[in-house]
Protein backbone atom coordinates (compact mmCIF):
# COMPACT_ATOMS: atom_id res chain seq x y z
CA UNK A 1 0.00 0.00 0.00
CA UNK A 2 2.66 2.60 0.97
CA UNK A 3 4.24 1.97 -2.67
CA UNK A 4 1.55 2.31 -3.97
CA UNK A 5 0.94 5.52 -2.19
CA UNK A 6 4.62 6.70 -3.19
CA UNK A 7 3.63 6.19 -7.00
CA UNK A 8 0.53 7.93 -7.20
CA UNK A 9 2.33 11.11 -5.55
CA UNK A 10 5.33 10.25 -7.71
CA UNK A 11 2.55 10.52 -10.63
CA UNK A 12 1.14 13.75 -9.35
CA UNK A 13 3.73 15.55 -9.36
CA UNK A 14 5.35 14.64 -12.43
CA UNK A 15 1.79 15.92 -13.64
CA UNK A 16 1.61 19.06 -11.73
CA UNK A 17 5.42 19.52 -12.97
CA UNK A 18 4.27 18.80 -16.87
CA UNK A 19 1.54 21.23 -16.39
CA UNK A 20 3.51 23.78 -14.54
CA UNK A 21 5.93 24.02 -17.91
CA UNK A 22 3.26 23.76 -20.31
CA UNK A 23 1.17 26.85 -18.98
CA UNK A 24 4.91 28.95 -18.07
CA UNK A 25 6.19 28.31 -22.02
CA UNK A 26 2.36 29.66 -23.13
CA UNK A 27 2.44 32.72 -20.73
CA UNK A 28 5.85 33.20 -22.02
CA UNK A 29 4.77 33.24 -25.66
CA UNK A 30 4.34 36.49 -26.05
CA UNK A 31 4.65 38.43 -29.46
CA UNK A 32 8.20 39.53 -31.01
CA UNK A 33 8.93 42.89 -30.90
CA UNK A 34 7.77 44.69 -34.53
CA UNK A 35 9.20 48.47 -34.36
CA UNK A 36 6.55 51.04 -35.20
CA UNK A 37 8.17 52.66 -38.20
CA UNK A 38 7.07 56.00 -40.16
CA UNK A 39 7.71 55.16 -43.80
CA UNK A 40 9.60 57.80 -45.93
CA UNK A 41 7.16 60.00 -47.64
CA UNK A 42 7.08 59.45 -51.68
CA UNK A 43 5.17 61.29 -54.58
CA UNK A 44 4.56 60.25 -58.22
CA UNK A 45 1.52 60.96 -60.29
CA UNK A 46 -1.54 58.91 -59.47
CA UNK A 47 -3.81 59.66 -61.97
CA UNK A 48 -1.04 59.11 -64.51
CA UNK A 49 -0.36 55.88 -63.12
CA UNK A 50 -3.98 54.16 -63.05
CA UNK A 51 -3.94 55.66 -66.53
CA UNK A 52 -1.27 53.59 -67.26
CA UNK A 53 -2.39 50.71 -65.21
CA UNK A 54 -5.69 50.95 -67.11
CA UNK A 55 -3.72 50.80 -70.61
CA UNK A 56 -2.14 47.48 -69.49
CA UNK A 57 -5.08 45.29 -68.21
CA UNK A 58 -6.43 46.32 -71.66
CA UNK A 59 -4.15 44.39 -73.47
CA UNK A 60 -5.21 40.74 -73.42
CA UNK A 61 -2.08 38.91 -73.00
CA UNK A 62 -3.52 36.17 -72.03
CA UNK A 63 -1.51 33.18 -71.85
CA UNK A 64 -2.22 29.05 -73.25
CA UNK A 65 -0.25 26.02 -73.37
CA UNK A 66 -1.77 25.78 -76.63
CA UNK A 67 0.09 28.91 -78.50
CA UNK A 68 -2.24 29.12 -80.92
CA UNK A 69 -4.84 30.20 -78.90
CA UNK A 70 -2.57 33.10 -77.95
CA UNK A 71 -2.37 36.54 -79.28
CA UNK A 72 1.47 37.54 -79.44
CA UNK A 73 -0.12 40.85 -81.09
CA UNK A 74 -1.34 41.66 -77.66
CA UNK A 75 2.19 40.71 -75.64
CA UNK A 76 3.78 43.09 -78.46
CA UNK A 77 1.43 45.58 -77.92
CA UNK A 78 1.82 45.79 -73.88
CA UNK A 79 5.74 46.17 -74.24
CA UNK A 80 5.25 49.03 -77.15
CA UNK A 81 2.70 50.71 -74.43
CA UNK A 82 5.66 50.33 -71.79
CA UNK A 83 8.16 51.57 -73.98
CA UNK A 84 6.23 54.42 -74.51
CA UNK A 85 4.37 55.50 -70.42
CA UNK A 86 8.40 54.74 -69.15
CA UNK A 87 10.91 56.81 -71.31
CA UNK A 88 13.34 57.67 -68.38
CA UNK A 89 13.26 53.84 -67.64
CA UNK A 90 14.29 52.40 -71.28
CA UNK A 91 17.06 55.03 -71.45
CA UNK A 92 18.54 54.69 -68.45
CA UNK A 93 18.00 50.93 -68.02
CA UNK A 94 19.82 47.83 -70.48
CA UNK A 95 16.58 46.09 -71.69
CA UNK A 96 16.93 42.49 -73.01
CA UNK A 97 15.16 39.62 -74.04
CA UNK A 98 15.07 35.68 -72.93
CA UNK A 99 13.03 32.74 -73.72
CA UNK A 100 10.13 33.01 -75.01
CA UNK A 101 8.41 36.27 -73.51
CA UNK A 102 11.15 37.25 -70.86
CA UNK A 103 11.94 41.01 -70.31
CA UNK A 104 14.97 42.14 -67.84
CA UNK A 105 15.90 45.41 -67.21
CA UNK A 106 19.11 46.77 -65.22
CA UNK A 107 19.45 49.70 -63.44
CA UNK A 108 22.95 50.43 -62.46
CA UNK A 109 23.68 51.11 -59.21
CA UNK A 110 26.60 53.19 -57.63
CA UNK A 111 28.52 50.65 -56.80
CA UNK A 112 29.38 46.75 -57.33
CA UNK A 113 27.45 44.27 -54.69
CA UNK A 114 25.08 42.42 -54.42
CA UNK A 115 21.49 43.29 -56.97
CA UNK A 116 18.03 42.97 -56.25
CA UNK A 117 16.18 41.49 -58.17
CA UNK A 118 11.91 42.55 -58.65
CA UNK A 119 10.10 39.91 -60.15
CA UNK A 120 6.16 40.33 -61.69
CA UNK A 121 4.21 38.58 -64.30
CA UNK A 122 2.35 40.31 -67.29
CA UNK A 123 0.64 37.25 -68.83
CA UNK A 124 -2.92 36.52 -67.03
CA UNK A 125 -5.35 33.54 -67.17
CA UNK A 126 -7.96 32.91 -69.34
CA UNK A 127 -11.74 34.02 -68.59
CA UNK A 128 -15.04 33.95 -69.14
CA UNK A 129 -16.32 36.91 -70.21
CA UNK A 130 -19.94 36.16 -70.00
CA UNK A 131 -19.73 35.69 -65.98
CA UNK A 132 -18.06 39.28 -65.34
CA UNK A 133 -20.15 42.01 -64.02
CA UNK A 134 -17.61 44.42 -65.83
CA UNK A 135 -15.75 43.53 -69.22
CA UNK A 136 -12.42 42.15 -68.15
CA UNK A 137 -10.35 43.72 -70.59
CA UNK A 138 -12.33 46.89 -70.51
CA UNK A 139 -10.16 48.21 -67.24
CA UNK A 140 -13.68 50.05 -66.19
CA UNK A 141 -13.16 52.29 -62.70
CA UNK A 142 -16.11 52.34 -61.39
CA UNK A 143 -16.52 54.19 -57.23
CA UNK A 144 -12.46 54.09 -56.61
CA UNK A 145 -12.22 50.44 -58.30
CA UNK A 146 -10.53 49.54 -61.41
CA UNK A 147 -12.17 46.00 -62.93
CA UNK A 148 -10.05 43.26 -64.79
CA UNK A 149 -8.26 40.77 -65.21
CA UNK A 150 -4.68 40.90 -64.16
CA UNK A 151 -5.34 43.77 -62.02
CA UNK A 152 -3.77 41.33 -58.71
CA UNK A 153 -2.63 38.53 -60.81
CA UNK A 154 -0.07 40.55 -61.25
CA UNK A 155 -0.15 43.72 -63.90
CA UNK A 156 -0.62 45.87 -60.69
CA UNK A 157 3.09 44.80 -59.24
CA UNK A 158 3.93 44.85 -62.90
CA UNK A 159 3.06 48.44 -63.19
CA UNK A 160 3.60 49.09 -59.56
CA UNK A 161 7.61 48.79 -60.18
CA UNK A 162 7.66 50.67 -63.99
CA UNK A 163 6.06 53.58 -61.61
CA UNK A 164 8.25 53.48 -58.89
CA UNK A 165 11.64 52.99 -61.14
CA UNK A 166 10.11 55.79 -63.53
CA UNK A 167 9.63 58.11 -60.52
CA UNK A 168 12.78 57.68 -58.84
CA UNK A 169 14.72 58.52 -61.94
CA UNK A 170 12.45 61.31 -62.87
CA UNK A 171 13.97 62.69 -59.15
CA UNK A 172 16.89 61.83 -59.93
CA UNK A 173 17.54 58.72 -57.76
CA UNK A 174 20.34 56.25 -58.20
CA UNK A 175 20.43 52.72 -56.46
CA UNK A 176 23.46 51.57 -53.96
CA UNK A 177 23.92 48.51 -55.87
CA UNK A 178 22.21 47.36 -58.93
CA UNK A 179 18.60 46.82 -59.57
CA UNK A 180 17.15 44.15 -61.94
CA UNK A 181 13.93 43.98 -63.14
CA UNK A 182 12.75 40.23 -64.10
CA UNK A 183 9.59 40.36 -65.62
CA UNK A 184 7.61 36.94 -67.38
CA UNK A 185 5.32 36.93 -70.38
CA UNK A 186 4.56 33.12 -69.29
CA UNK A 187 4.36 32.27 -65.29
CA UNK A 188 0.69 31.10 -65.74
CA UNK A 189 1.54 28.08 -68.34
CA UNK A 190 5.16 27.81 -66.79
CA UNK A 191 6.91 28.65 -70.19
CA UNK A 192 10.79 28.78 -70.94
CA UNK A 193 10.62 32.83 -69.43
CA UNK A 194 11.74 32.43 -65.89
CA UNK A 195 14.04 30.04 -66.41
CA UNK A 196 15.62 31.98 -69.09
CA UNK A 197 16.11 35.22 -67.05
CA UNK A 198 17.12 32.86 -64.07
CA UNK A 199 20.41 31.21 -66.37
CA UNK A 200 21.22 34.91 -66.81
CA UNK A 201 22.28 35.38 -63.58
CA UNK A 202 23.81 31.98 -63.18
CA UNK A 203 26.21 32.64 -66.22
CA UNK A 204 27.04 36.01 -65.10
CA UNK A 205 27.99 35.21 -61.74
CA UNK A 206 25.63 38.22 -60.87
CA UNK A 207 25.47 38.33 -56.85
CA UNK A 208 21.85 38.36 -55.66
CA UNK A 209 21.42 40.43 -51.99
CA UNK A 210 17.44 39.89 -52.52
CA UNK A 211 14.51 38.01 -54.68
CA UNK A 212 10.90 39.89 -55.06
CA UNK A 213 8.10 38.14 -56.36
CA UNK A 214 4.22 37.94 -55.84
CA UNK A 215 3.32 35.64 -52.79
CA UNK A 216 1.72 36.41 -49.64
CA UNK A 217 -0.01 40.13 -48.96
CA UNK A 218 -2.03 41.74 -45.90
CA UNK A 219 -4.33 39.69 -45.15
CA UNK A 220 -7.04 39.66 -42.04
CA UNK A 221 -8.22 35.94 -40.09
CA UNK A 222 -5.44 33.70 -41.74
CA UNK A 223 -4.60 32.30 -38.14
CA UNK A 224 -7.26 31.48 -35.29
CA UNK A 225 -7.35 34.21 -32.51
CA UNK A 226 -5.30 36.83 -34.25
CA UNK A 227 -7.22 39.89 -34.82
CA UNK A 228 -4.48 42.42 -36.60
CA UNK A 229 -3.86 42.29 -40.51
CA UNK A 230 -0.93 39.99 -41.23
CA UNK A 231 1.69 40.55 -44.03
CA UNK A 232 2.94 37.70 -44.88
CA UNK A 233 6.05 37.12 -46.61
CA UNK A 234 6.75 33.46 -48.62
CA UNK A 235 10.14 32.16 -47.69
CA UNK A 236 9.39 28.90 -49.56
CA UNK A 237 6.90 27.47 -51.80
CA UNK A 238 6.05 23.76 -52.04
CA UNK A 239 6.59 21.55 -54.98
CA UNK A 240 3.79 20.20 -57.21
CA UNK A 241 3.12 17.35 -59.30
CA UNK A 242 -0.18 16.04 -61.26
CA UNK A 243 0.26 12.43 -61.08
CA UNK A 244 -2.09 10.87 -64.10
CA UNK A 245 -3.52 6.69 -62.72
CA UNK A 246 -4.49 4.96 -65.85
CA UNK A 247 -5.54 1.43 -66.85
CA UNK A 248 -6.46 -0.52 -69.58
CA UNK A 249 -8.54 -3.46 -71.01
CA UNK A 250 -10.79 -5.25 -73.53
CA UNK A 251 -13.97 -3.11 -72.64
CA UNK A 252 -17.09 -4.51 -73.32
CA UNK A 253 -21.02 -4.73 -72.86
CA UNK A 254 -21.75 -2.94 -69.29
CA UNK A 255 -24.98 -5.91 -69.22
CA UNK A 256 -21.79 -8.45 -68.79
CA UNK A 257 -19.19 -6.99 -67.02
CA UNK A 258 -16.10 -8.00 -65.01
CA UNK A 259 -15.87 -8.40 -60.80
CA UNK A 260 -13.97 -5.22 -61.20
CA UNK A 261 -14.08 -2.44 -63.63
CA UNK A 262 -11.54 0.23 -64.58
CA UNK A 263 -13.32 2.55 -62.84
CA UNK A 264 -13.89 0.68 -59.79
CA UNK A 265 -10.27 -0.33 -59.24
CA UNK A 266 -9.29 2.99 -60.12
CA UNK A 267 -11.95 4.47 -57.52
CA UNK A 268 -10.36 2.12 -55.05
CA UNK A 269 -7.15 3.59 -55.43
CA UNK A 270 -8.53 7.10 -55.05
CA UNK A 271 -9.78 5.71 -51.40
CA UNK A 272 -6.66 3.76 -50.38
CA UNK A 273 -5.21 7.38 -51.12
CA UNK A 274 -7.26 9.82 -49.55
CA UNK A 275 -7.24 7.60 -46.64
CA UNK A 276 -3.97 7.30 -45.48
CA UNK A 277 -2.60 11.41 -45.55
CA UNK A 278 1.12 11.77 -46.23
CA UNK A 279 2.07 12.46 -42.53
CA UNK A 280 2.84 15.70 -40.51
CA UNK A 281 6.22 17.45 -41.85
CA UNK A 282 6.53 21.36 -40.43
CA UNK A 283 8.93 22.94 -42.62
CA UNK A 284 11.40 25.76 -41.35
CA UNK A 285 8.97 28.38 -43.40
CA UNK A 286 5.84 26.87 -41.61
CA UNK A 287 7.29 26.45 -38.68
CA UNK A 288 8.60 29.82 -38.85
CA UNK A 289 4.92 31.75 -39.67
CA UNK A 290 3.28 29.13 -36.90
CA UNK A 291 5.05 30.73 -34.33
CA UNK A 292 5.24 34.22 -35.27
CA UNK A 293 1.35 34.20 -35.81
CA UNK A 294 0.62 31.98 -32.85
CA UNK A 295 2.06 34.24 -30.23
CA UNK A 296 -0.71 37.29 -31.27
CA UNK A 297 -3.63 34.60 -30.63
CA UNK A 298 -5.38 33.84 -27.32
CA UNK A 299 -3.86 31.49 -24.44
CA UNK A 300 -5.50 28.20 -25.96
CA UNK A 301 -3.89 29.03 -29.21
CA UNK A 302 -0.87 29.67 -27.47
CA UNK A 303 -0.74 25.89 -25.66
CA UNK A 304 -0.75 24.53 -28.30
CA UNK A 305 2.15 26.02 -30.03
CA UNK A 306 4.22 26.69 -27.67
CA UNK A 307 4.13 23.33 -26.81
CA UNK A 308 4.57 21.53 -30.13
CA UNK A 309 7.12 19.13 -28.24
CA UNK A 310 4.03 17.60 -26.75
CA UNK A 311 1.17 18.52 -28.50
CA UNK A 312 2.30 17.73 -32.03
CA UNK A 313 0.08 14.77 -32.40
CA UNK A 314 -3.04 16.90 -31.88
CA UNK A 315 -1.78 19.23 -34.60
CA UNK A 316 -1.33 16.46 -36.77
CA UNK A 317 -5.24 14.63 -36.01
CA UNK A 318 -6.73 18.15 -36.14
CA UNK A 319 -5.58 19.12 -39.85
CA UNK A 320 -5.75 15.66 -40.78
CA UNK A 321 -9.56 15.85 -39.82
CA UNK A 322 -10.22 19.44 -41.34
CA UNK A 323 -8.22 19.83 -44.20
CA UNK A 324 -8.15 23.74 -45.83
CA UNK A 325 -5.10 25.69 -45.33
CA UNK A 326 -3.35 24.82 -41.64
CA UNK A 327 -3.45 21.51 -42.84
CA UNK A 328 -1.24 22.11 -46.18
CA UNK A 329 0.86 24.04 -44.75
CA UNK A 330 2.07 20.78 -42.49
CA UNK A 331 1.88 18.11 -44.87
CA UNK A 332 2.02 16.88 -48.95
CA UNK A 333 -1.58 17.25 -49.91
CA UNK A 334 -3.19 15.52 -52.67
CA UNK A 335 -6.62 16.48 -54.17
CA UNK A 336 -8.01 13.87 -56.94
CA UNK A 337 -9.53 16.43 -59.84
CA UNK A 338 -9.88 14.76 -63.17
CA UNK A 339 -11.47 11.27 -63.70
CA UNK A 340 -12.07 9.83 -67.22
CA UNK A 341 -13.60 6.18 -68.68
CA UNK A 342 -15.96 5.16 -70.96
CA UNK A 343 -17.92 7.67 -73.24
CA UNK A 344 -21.27 5.70 -72.94
CA UNK A 345 -23.44 4.30 -70.11
CA UNK A 346 -23.62 0.97 -71.20
CA UNK A 347 -19.55 0.65 -72.33
CA UNK A 348 -17.29 -0.48 -70.72
CA UNK A 349 -14.26 1.73 -70.56
CA UNK A 350 -11.24 0.27 -72.50
CA UNK A 351 -9.02 2.84 -70.64
CA UNK A 352 -9.50 4.92 -67.69
CA UNK A 353 -7.65 7.35 -66.02
CA UNK A 354 -8.04 9.50 -62.83
CA UNK A 355 -5.65 12.75 -62.18
CA UNK A 356 -4.20 13.98 -58.88
CA UNK A 357 -2.43 17.29 -58.17
CA UNK A 358 -0.30 16.49 -54.97
CA UNK A 359 1.51 19.92 -53.05
CA UNK A 360 4.87 19.08 -51.76
CA UNK A 361 6.45 19.95 -48.45
CA UNK A 362 9.76 20.87 -48.25
CA UNK A 363 11.90 17.37 -46.86
CA UNK A 364 10.06 15.46 -49.12
CA UNK A 365 9.93 14.84 -53.34
CA UNK A 366 8.49 14.58 -56.96
CA UNK A 367 9.79 10.96 -56.63
CA UNK A 368 9.38 10.21 -52.53
CA UNK A 369 5.45 11.04 -53.62
CA UNK A 370 4.76 9.14 -56.26
CA UNK A 371 6.72 6.07 -54.62
CA UNK A 372 3.92 6.74 -51.32
CA UNK A 373 1.02 6.62 -53.71
CA UNK A 374 2.41 3.79 -55.62
CA UNK A 375 3.20 2.06 -52.12
CA UNK A 376 -0.31 3.07 -50.72
CA UNK A 377 -2.46 1.54 -53.46
CA UNK A 378 -0.45 -1.61 -53.93
CA UNK A 379 -1.78 -2.36 -57.78
CA UNK A 380 0.55 -3.41 -60.32
CA UNK A 381 -1.51 -2.97 -62.83
CA UNK A 382 -2.17 0.49 -62.63
CA UNK A 383 0.21 2.90 -64.59
CA UNK A 384 1.91 6.24 -63.76
CA UNK A 385 2.80 9.22 -64.99
CA UNK A 386 3.95 12.53 -64.11
CA UNK A 387 3.65 16.15 -65.75
CA UNK A 388 4.59 19.63 -64.60
CA UNK A 389 6.48 17.79 -61.45
CA UNK A 390 8.40 20.73 -59.47
CA UNK A 391 10.16 19.92 -56.36
CA UNK A 392 9.37 21.92 -53.19
CA UNK A 393 12.05 25.47 -52.71
CA UNK A 394 14.22 25.28 -49.91
CA UNK A 395 13.31 27.97 -47.16
CA UNK A 396 15.05 31.26 -47.80
CA UNK A 397 16.88 32.82 -45.01
CA UNK A 398 14.68 35.61 -42.57
CA UNK A 399 18.30 36.46 -40.91
CA UNK A 400 19.29 38.15 -44.09
CA UNK A 401 20.21 42.10 -45.04
CA UNK A 402 17.70 42.10 -47.97
CA UNK A 403 14.85 39.97 -45.49
CA UNK A 404 15.19 42.60 -42.45
CA UNK A 405 14.51 45.58 -45.47
CA UNK A 406 11.60 43.88 -46.55
CA UNK A 407 10.57 43.76 -43.56
CA UNK A 408 11.12 47.42 -42.27
CA UNK A 409 9.46 48.68 -45.35
CA UNK A 410 6.33 46.28 -45.30
CA UNK A 411 5.86 47.64 -41.52
CA UNK A 412 6.13 51.20 -42.34
CA UNK A 413 3.69 51.16 -45.18
CA UNK A 414 0.98 48.74 -43.80
CA UNK A 415 1.71 49.74 -39.73
CA UNK A 416 -0.89 47.53 -37.96
CA UNK A 417 0.36 44.46 -39.52
CA UNK A 418 2.23 41.28 -37.78
CA UNK A 419 4.85 41.09 -40.40
CA UNK A 420 5.73 36.80 -40.25
CA UNK A 421 7.60 34.16 -43.27
CA UNK A 422 4.74 32.41 -44.62
CA UNK A 423 5.03 29.07 -46.99
CA UNK A 424 3.48 29.14 -50.21
CA UNK A 425 1.06 26.54 -50.59
CA UNK A 426 0.88 28.01 -54.41
CA UNK A 427 3.38 28.31 -57.37
CA UNK A 428 5.21 30.88 -58.89
CA UNK A 429 8.25 32.08 -60.90
CA UNK A 430 10.05 32.46 -57.90
CA UNK A 431 11.02 28.30 -57.23
CA UNK A 432 13.16 28.92 -60.15
CA UNK A 433 15.47 31.78 -58.72
CA UNK A 434 15.11 29.71 -55.37
CA UNK A 435 17.87 27.25 -57.58
CA UNK A 436 20.61 30.16 -57.38
CA UNK A 437 20.06 32.15 -53.99
CA UNK A 438 19.14 31.47 -50.90
CA UNK A 439 17.27 34.98 -50.40
CA UNK A 440 14.18 34.91 -52.63
CA UNK A 441 11.08 36.16 -51.32
CA UNK A 442 7.36 36.24 -52.17
CA UNK A 443 4.97 39.51 -51.19
CA UNK A 444 2.49 41.08 -53.09
CA UNK A 445 2.18 44.36 -52.00
CA UNK A 446 -1.25 44.92 -51.29
CA UNK A 447 -3.67 44.18 -49.01
CA UNK A 448 -6.61 41.68 -50.06
CA UNK A 449 -9.98 40.89 -48.10
CA UNK A 450 -11.00 37.39 -48.41
CA UNK A 451 -13.49 37.93 -51.49
CA UNK A 452 -10.49 40.14 -53.56
CA UNK A 453 -8.05 37.09 -52.96
CA UNK A 454 -11.10 34.78 -54.44
CA UNK A 455 -11.04 36.71 -57.95
CA UNK A 456 -7.66 35.78 -58.38
CA UNK A 457 -8.09 33.46 -61.21
CA UNK A 458 -11.83 33.44 -61.03
CA UNK A 459 -14.62 36.15 -62.02
CA UNK A 460 -14.63 39.80 -61.53
CA UNK A 461 -11.22 40.26 -60.23
CA UNK A 462 -10.27 44.07 -59.11
CA UNK A 463 -8.36 46.26 -57.42
CA UNK A 464 -9.17 49.35 -55.42
CA UNK A 465 -7.08 52.25 -56.21
CA UNK A 466 -5.78 53.00 -53.45
CA UNK A 467 -4.41 49.85 -52.92
CA UNK A 468 -2.55 50.48 -56.12
CA UNK A 469 -1.25 53.15 -54.80
CA UNK A 470 0.52 51.50 -52.12
CA UNK A 471 2.38 49.32 -54.30
CA UNK A 472 3.64 52.28 -55.80
CA UNK A 473 4.60 53.58 -52.28
CA UNK A 474 5.97 50.01 -50.94
CA UNK A 475 8.31 49.60 -53.99
CA UNK A 476 9.60 53.62 -53.86
CA UNK A 477 10.12 52.93 -50.09
CA UNK A 478 11.67 49.63 -50.88
CA UNK A 479 14.34 50.84 -53.65
CA UNK A 480 14.81 53.81 -52.06
CA UNK A 481 17.22 51.35 -49.52
CA UNK A 482 18.48 49.52 -52.13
Amino acid sequence: MQLYAIILIALAAAFVLWLAVILIRAATFRPLPQEKREGKSVSFDRELAHEHLAELIRCKTVSCSVHEREDDAEFEKLIEKIERFYPRLHAGCQRERHGRRGLLFRWQGKSAGECTVLMAHYDVVPCDESQWTKPPFDAVIEDGVMWGRGTLDTKSTFCGILEAVETMMAQGFTPEHDVYLSFSGGEEIGDDSAPSLVKVFRERNIPIGMVLDEGGAVVENVFPGVKRPAALIGTAEKGVVNLYLSMQSKGGHASSPPPHTLVGELAKAVVAVERRPAKMRISPAAKEMLTTLARHSGFGIKILFANLWCFAPLLDLVTRKTGGELNALVRTTGAFTMMKGSNERNVLASDAEVVANFRIVEGETVKSTVDRVRNLIGNPKISYRTEQDTDPSPSSRTDSEGYKVLKETIAETWQDAIVSPYLMIACSDARHYARISDRVYRFSAMALSGEERKTIHGHDERIRLENFDKVIVFYMRLLAKR
